[in-house]
């Protein structure tokens, strides 16, 4: 499985940017794209039926533990994640969170280098005289010219909000893959038949399909960044942003997955985009779109991990010279560790259980109830309970199902069914591909 991390943040850039009288009226359509690939994933693991369901209750945490963040930051006096827990839990939580922190963000950086290589390399296979043997085809080339003219110069700024135009042009990119996954379930779904059991209620797996989830709307580690740099910083603004951000990400995750899961069923692989063939044009378009995406969301990941790092190591604050140090050693990791390794299924899963959960579900509950003054299960605290006791038990039962059940990784191979010739736009089912089907599902 090869999922990558959140888009919330990036919708929710975008809405400042309406808040500061920079952006418009189409920003409020924005997310981010880099997680959408692995939530049709998510479906083919809890089914489809409560899947959907579980991907609105994740919505909803998410909505209600951002703004509970915020809540427990004004209580306490704080503008960050980090000196929040530490005034609530001193340095040892300090110190937890900040590992956090900086690993679930690291890691996502790794997943999109991983992704842009694999992605790119795709695209560039479809121009003429661009071939596997050609340079364009190397991923290992791809990803250090990526990072080299795109995602480290993106990397370097300073200021979050400087990327306001980045995610305006992710807004952009993400209604193309929509269309594309929504075409391509009109015009390929019909020729693959649904696997056994492809609309089944649920499945025994549904807790790793929160961890998914969890990838695509954690944004918590950018949220007091974020809500520094909204013109008016009340609550009622914030609160607004965030259900304009979590609500228009819901509904657009919804559709994405749905249509997603419709056209594989049981075949969907954890990145959608190995599931269409080679040689599919309008595939390969969205496949550029996506790798586009996810260059521009890099940069947003590098700033929580050095944020981090300035915290825990510098103080707080970096000046010029650290600034360019720290920002090349991370962009340099995250790419040596990209470049060496091709395959962060099990891993990926591990970051969202262990990584995403917490900081989702787990630590903003615990926060506002050690600052609240009421009893726990009482009055505002009842829901914060519940969120806290739901984050304990997914993070724990989906490490040991990771542990015990790790995904297999199908990276770079050719789905079946792209053997039959022109199959992308082949208007009737061939009989080759009816034949493989049934074999593959009486084994």
């Amino acid at each position: 499985m090869l999922c990558t991390t959140p888009f919330t943040e990036q919708h929710k850039l975008s809405l400042t940017r309406i808040d500061r009288g920079v952006g418009g009226p189409g920003a409020q359509l924005s997310k981010r794209t880099s997680t959408l690939e692995c939530l049709p994933y998510s479906l083919n693991q809890a089914g489809l039926p409560l899947g959907l369901f579980l991907l609105v209750l994740v919505a909803f945490i998410t909505d209600y533990s951002i703004i509970l963040l915020i809540k427990g930051g004004n209580l306490s006096g704080t503008n960050s994640y980090q000196s929040l827990v530490r005034s609530t839990f001193g340095i040892t939580g300090f110190l937890v969170l900040s590992l956090l922190q900086f690993l679930y963000p690291f890691i996502a950086m790794i997943s999109y280098n991983i992704i842009t290589g694999d992605t790119l390399t795709k695209v560039f296979q479809r121009l003429p005289g661009v071939g596997p043997g050609h340079i364009l085809s190397e991923r290992h080339f791809v990803i250090a010219v990526s990072t080299i003219l795109f995602t480290l110069p993106l990397s370097l700024f300073r200021n979050i909000s400087q990327l306001g135009k980045v995610s305006l042009l992710s807004m952009v990119l993400t209604v193309f893959i929509l269309i594309t996954v929504i075409i391509r379930a009109a015009t390929l779904g019909p020729h693959i038949p649904p696997t056994e059991n492809a609309w089944v209620f649920a499945r025994w797996n549904a807790i790793q399909a929160v961890g998914v989830m969890s990838f695509a709307f954690i944004c918590h580690h950018n949220s007091f960044m974020i809500y520094g740099s909204l013109k008016e910083q009340s609550l009622s603004n914030w609160s607004r942003v965030t259900h304009m951000s979590v609500g228009s990400a819901m509904i657009v995750s919804i559709m994405f997955a749905a249509t997603g899961y419709a056209t594989f069923t049981g075949y969907t692989q954890g990145d959608i985009f190995e599931n269409y063939c080679g040689n599919d044009d309008l595939a390969t378009f969205g496949r550029f779109c996506f790798g586009i995406s996810i260059i521009t969301t890099f940069p947003l990941e590098c700033f929580v991990t050095r944020e981090v790092v300035a915290n825990v190591f510098f103080k707080g604050s970096l000046n010029n010279h650290a600034h360019v140090a720290v920002t090349l050693l991370i962009v340099a990791a995250c790419t040596a560790l990209s470049l060496a390794y091709d395959c962060l299924g099990i891993v990926l899963v591990l970051n969202g259980v262990v990584s995403a959960t917490p900081l989702i579900f787990i630590i903003p509950s615990a926060c506002y109830l050690k600052l609240s003054t009421e009893r726990w299960f009482q009055g505002e605290n009842r829901i914060p309970c519940l969120i806290l006791i739901a984050g304990v038990f997914v993070m724990t039962t989906g490490l040991i199902m990771a542990v015990m059940f790790p995904q297999d990784c199908s990276h770079g191979a050719e789905m079946f069914y792209c053997a039959t010739s022109n199959l992308s736009i082949s208007p009737t089912p061939p009989t080759e591909l009816l034949f493989q089907n049934s074999t593959q599902n009486s084994r």
